[in-house]
């Protein structure tokens, strides 16, 4: 990892660890509410890891805290700005592309906003997101290759779809120039939903620790 890429990591690891350690969650009652493995979040916390953008989401659902909470720093100010080239760099394309999260919301309606580039031949791949969750994309530059489901629809420069961000879906740069596009996701009610299984284990170790005090 560079050093901006490192800096990233530490501070997405420390975020997620003062969450869990918030919710009083074990590393292993985090990983089983993720689907991850414990020493795929431990990785994250320790930021020896560059997570990508589905684990993150992972993590940020499970902890009921929206994906802009693990990867901006606190802004207690009403009028948030992000100046350009800072916004953290959350994937990199194999061709050159990346993604940069500009702006993002807290809970529990989380918005987030993202300037994507796509090399030529690049794509991304993203598993379902939560629930009820929207993006909305339009073409800056270049050519895109939506892929929703089964269903690919191809955008070009000044085109614009909107689609649910529940069902898997990728972006594919089919072209010979570079790709860039905006996104807005939408993700309603971060949090809402309680993870049974953590608190269920919770207050068994709690419960457990009174018997043995």
């Amino acid at each position: 990892m560079d050093a901006n890429t490192a800096a990233l990591a530490g501070a997405i690891g420390t975020r997620v660890r003062q969450e869990r350690q918030a919710r009083r969650w074990t590393l292993d009652q985090l990983a089983e509410a993720t689907g991850l493995s414990r020493r795929a979040v431990v990785n994250v916390e320790q930021g020896t890891a560059n997570p990508g953008i589905g684990t993150l989401l992972r993590i940020s659902d499970a902890l009921g805290v929206g994906l802009p909470a693990l990867v901006e720093p606190p802004r207690p100010e009403p009028v948030q700005v992000v100046r350009d080239g800072t916004g953290p760099v959350l994937w990199t394309g194999a061709k050159g592309g990346r993604a940069v999260m500009v702006a993002g919301t807290s809970p529990p309606d989380v918005a987030e906003l993202w300037d994507w580039t796509l090399g030529p031949g690049d794509s991304h791949s993203s598993e379902a997101h939560a629930a009820g969750t929207r993006e909305l994309l339009q073409v800056l530059e270049g050519t895109l290759t939506l892929v929703v489901g089964e269903r690919p629809v191809t955008l070009r420069r000044g085109d614009a779809a909107s689609f649910p961000g529940d069902t898997a879906h990728a972006y594919r740069n089919p072209g010979s120039e570079t790709t860039r596009f905006t996104l807005a996701v939408f993700e309603p009610g971060v949090g809402a939903i309680s993870k049974q299984l953590p608190a269920q284990q919770t207050s068994h170790q709690t419960a457990t620790e009174a018997t043995h005090a």
